[in-house]
Order: structure tokens, then C-alpha cells, then sequence
């Protein structure tokens, strides 16, 4: 065999092999792989962005698949995507307050639905629907939770609202997230001018499955890191009375802007502060 013949033929196998090696690329990265196997049984789940998720990805658990997407239609009337999942039965123990979010594999990746377990007692039945959802992120939202705007589930239907009125919000604005414990229960619905106590009226919707906050709990517009965006904190108090849907917080506490800060470190932290001096703490009549 001449030298030239040789070079062809080993051209050619690297060039099938590279072929051979691609299929099989694209079956472990496509619906090709992801046929379900066995027994399964079908879930809800909704969510108001589905990005680029496709029929038959993978359902995954802590990175193992369980199942796949089984269809994908548009809630009729209604701007929200109705996604059943198909899971294979041996996985028949979800907890019923579990969060269905869509990710992507890698970064140019195809989209798959990711579950995070809850702690409930209770488990999603064949035919239920998980109602905390996040859906598929943009760019732009990706963006703002670098900088800290963290994430909201959608948790579709299942909110309730609150007021909070705060005469400075600083830069808060709708679809802030609602944190307590630093964990995000909901977020900023609305937010209106007062005419009446002229402040800001901020509408919170928190999820149902937050329902057992005392009404006597504090809200305080917070600030992610140094230059982050602002969130509203929730302080439970300690009434054996919970907050119900239309009520309002009393006790809140308004953004801190950067000068009163500022004012507030130079006259509670100078050192040559004296006990009398600039104002007598002395009472009137002794000496």
C-alpha cells in the first residue's frame, strides 16, 4: 500500500470516527436520550417562562434524571405555560412543597427541569401539580441576580398580599424579592404614593406556604451587599395571630440612604464624644 493510499485511509477513519463521536454527543445531549424507561406517572407544573424547553428533557433531582417533559401547552386565557412531567414511579416521594425550575445544561447547553425536594409531609400525588415553580431566566434577570436581586419562584395562584407603608423606599421596585431568615417568600407587587399618610404603599405578595407570619412582624427595606438592589425583609414577631390576606404591617422600617449613614457613623462613633458635651444630660436643678 503506497503512502498516499495509507494517508486517504486514515483520513477517512478520523473523519468517521469524528461523525461517530458527534451522534453520540447528540443523543446524550438531546430528547433522543431521553426516553423514560418503566413505569411512570405524570405531574403539573406552571411557569410564566419556559425559555427554550423542549418535549422529552430530562426531569432531574440533585443532577440524577427521574423522568423527562412530557408536553408543553399554553394555559388557555392565560400568559402561562402548562408543563407535565413525566417521573418514573420508583421517585413517587416529592414533597408536596418542592420547586420545579428550568436550568440549562452547561452554558450553551439544552434546558431541563430541575426539582429541589421541600420538607412537607405530604407528597405530590399522580395528577398533582407542584406549585412553587421558577421559571426559565433571561439574560437581563440572570444580570440583576448577580448584582443581587436574587430570585423569585412563581408559585402561580398561591399568594397573598400585604401592605406595608414606608415613608422612604429608596430604589425598590416591583418584583423585589421578599426575604425572611434571608430565605425569598414572595415579592414587591405594587407600589403606590399614599395621598393620605404621604409615604409609599408597598403591596408583598408571599406565597401560601408562608401563611403563618404573626401580625405583629416588622418589614424593612434592605439593600444585597454594597451596591446591590433593595429587598423587603420580614422580622417575625411573637403573636399567636397570623397575617392575613389584605392586612396590613404596622411596624416598618424604611430605606437608609448613604447620608444618613454617613451622619449616623460620625455622631455615634467620633471618638472625642464626652458625656455633656453640645447638650447637658444633666437634669435641670442639680449640679
Amino acid at each position: 500500500m503506497s503512502q498516499r493510499k495509507s494517508y486517504a485511509v486514515g483520513t477517512g477513519l478520523f473523519i468517521v470516527l469524528g461523525f461517530a463521536a458527534l451522534a453520540y454527543l447528540a443523543t446524550q445531549t438531546s430528547s433522543v436520550a431521553n426516553r423514560h424507561q418503566g413505569d411512570s406517572y405524570t405531574v403539573d407544573a406552571q411557569f410564566t417562562n419556559v425559555g427554550q424547553l423542549k418535549e422529552r428533557a430530562p426531569v432531574k433531582v440533585a443532577g440524577v434524571r427521574i423522568g423527562q417533559v412530557q408536553s408543553i401547552e399554553l394555559e388557555p386565557g392565560k400568559p402561562v405555560a402548562d408543563v407535565k412531567l413525566s417521573i418514573d414511579k420508583r421517585y413517587a416521594s416529592i414533597p408536596a412543597d418542592s420547586v420545579a425550575s428550568i436550568f440549562t445544561s452547561g452554558l450553551l447547553g439544552d434546558q431541563y427541569v430541575g426539582i429541589e425536594y421541600g420538607h412537607a409531609k405530604t407528597f405530590v400525588a399522580a395528577g398533582g401539580k407542584l406549585a412553587l415553580t421558577h421559571s426559565s431566566q433571561p439574560l437581563e434577570a440572570m444580570i440583576g441576580k448577580f448584582f443581587g436581586a436574587g430570585g423569585v419562584n412563581d408559585n402561580i395562584g398561591g399568594t397573598y398580599q400585604v401592605t406595608a407603608n414606608f415613608t422612604n423606599i429608596g430604589t425598590l421596585s416591583v418584583g423585589a424579592p421578599v426575604k425572611m431568615a434571608g430565605v425569598v417568600i414572595g415579592q414587591v407587587a405594587a407600589i403606590q404614593a399614599d395621598p393620605v399618610k404621604l409615604d409609599a404603599k408597598v403591596t408583598l405578595a408571599i406565597d401560601d406556604t408562608f401563611n403563618k407570619i404573626p401580625d405583629d412582624s416588622s418589614a424593612a427595606v434592605f439593600t444585597s451587599g454594597l451596591i446591590g438592589s433593595q429587598y423587603v425583609a420580614i422580622q417575625p414577631g411573637g403573636s399567636p395571630d397570623n397575617l392575613k390576606n389584605g392586612e396590613e404591617m404596622i411596624l416598618t422600617q424604611s430605606a437608609m440612604q448613604l447620608e444618613d449613614l454617613i451622619g449616623k457613623f460620625l455622631v455615634n462613633g467620633s471618638p472625642g464624644d464626652k458625656p455633656g458635651s453640645g447638650s447637658s444630660s444633666t437634669p435641670a436643678g442639680k449640679h
